[in-house]
């Protein structure tokens, strides 16, 4: 063993990062054969059918005019108020819950992720997942010291399994007192699902009948990083009104994500909007999370804060963003709706896609797919049960045929 001079907790951590390292492989291939000849569907933000970084025009703008001030000063710890309004109002947007609201600013969604773990679940605790679920999180988990389960996210029908949750979730609390329950939804990261309404009062109907007992605490925790590219602005939200009048002991943590919003992603800024029929709840979700990122972070990116608070407080700015986004929205679901056609046509097994960055391929062998794909320059990121493809990011004429090859690839390894 390599000397060492890590603390035991520490000791052995190393980053790998499928996705990075799949991104790396493909700029490499691009450096060798051209840009052309490859398809890079391995990183989750938008790219123009140009294949260049895209950004939200009006969004670049009011960033680049802000005031010298606004771009060196530092801002509140908990964050700006006039951002945090706008980041309850926007995610929330005409179906906020009849329940006490607040937020805090965070290090992108993943700081709201962090503080989740940190301030809701106890040292060596279990957090639940669905079995497809962002590779980070588990990071996350271990790092704070507590461990990662995951529940089946799919029944035989292809519908949420609900089932499935039930029992984990009643599972881990026979173990503990609490429960951190992490949904990615809307528009799912790595399969572009959805929660449908139906499905939802079936999740708040478990997590209202394991908060029956007084000594358990349950927290979900709804990563909406994607919401503004789940559909139409009403509807994607309809749900999030179910969360109003819910157990005292049952508190619901959204994150909200400028990297996606925004197109923001290297600013790194986020929020997390806490929900609670108790007043003292939200207080504490308050108090402990600022004090968190004072030990974490300290404060965050006030540029990027104050160019939302601008954007979102004058309303010609934010409907030109609005239309703008709206854009690649429609991009990003003809990428998709081109992949799935094809996907039926050559009889390509995909898991249900309803919106989003991404879309999903079940495979026996994702590395081996993966590194067969790569003989066609196609490049994604293998997961544990098959392999992530980020549409968001592939021009739409090299998504035409890249099912039929995926199909291929998958045969020649199985």
């Amino acid at each position: 063993m390599s000397f060492s001079l890590a603390a035991s907790h520490a000791k052995g951590k190393f980053a790998t990062d499928n996705i990075f390292g799949a991104n790396a492989a493909a700029v490499q291939a691009e450096a060798k054969v051209g840009k052309e000849k490859v398809v890079n569907a391995t990183i989750g933000a938008i790219l123009d059918d140009e294949g260049v970084l895209a950004c939200l025009p009006t969004v670049e703008k009011v960033f680049r005019a802000l005031p010298t001030v606004d771009l060196v000063r530092y801002s509140p710890i908990p964050g700006q108020p006039a951002f945090l309004q706008a980041a309850i109002d926007m995610t929330l947007g005409e179906h906020k819950p009849e329940a006490y609201l607040d937020a805090v600013a965070t290090a992108g969604g993943c700081g709201v992720i962090h503080h989740a773990i940190w301030n809701y679940t106890e040292l060596g605790d279990t957090v639940l997942t669905s079995d497809w679920y962002w590779g980070p999180y588990n990071v996350l988990c271990h790092d704070a010291l507590r461990k990662l389960d995951t529940f089946q996210l799919f029944d035989e029908k292809q519908n949420f399994n609900l089932q499935a949750f039930q029992t984990k979730v009643a599972g881990v609390l026979a173990k503990q007192d609490s429960v951190l329950i992490i949904l990615n939804t809307p528009a799912h990261n790595p399969t572009g699902y959805s929660l449908s309404d139906a499905e939802w009062e079936g999740v708040l109907q478990v997590a209202k009948e394991c908060a029956q007992n007084p000594a358990k605490r349950i927290i979900l925790l709804v990563d909406a990083a994607y919401l503004e590219f789940a559909g139409e602005n009403s509807e994607c939200r309809a749900f999030f009104s179910k969360f109003g009048q819910l157990p005292q002991n049952l508190l619901t943590i959204v994150a909200f994500s400028m990297s996606k919003a925004f197109t923001m992603y290297g600013q790194r800024v986020g929020a997390m909007i806490g929900i609670s029929s108790n007043k003292d709840v939200i207080q504490e979700f308050a108090d402990i999370n600022q004090y968190t990122s004072r030990a974490t972070w300290s404060n965050i990116n006030t540029p990027a804060m104050a160019t939302m608070a601008t954007i979102y407080h004058d309303a010609q700015l934010k409907a030109a963003v609005d239309a703008e986004r709206q854009s690649f929205y429609h991009l990003i679901r003809e990428r998709a709706e081109t992949f799935v056609n094809e996907a039926a046509e050559v009889s390509l097994n995909m898991l249900p896609y309803r919106a989003g960055f991404f879309l999903s391929i079940p495979a026996k062998n994702p590395e081996a797919v993966c590194e067969k794909l790569q003989e066609d320059y196609i490049f994604a990121v293998p997961l544990a049960q098959g392999i992530r493809v980020a549409v968001c990011a592939v021009p739409a004429y090299k998504i035409k045929g890249m099912a039929e090859k995926f199909k291929q690839a998958i045969a020649k390894t199985e």
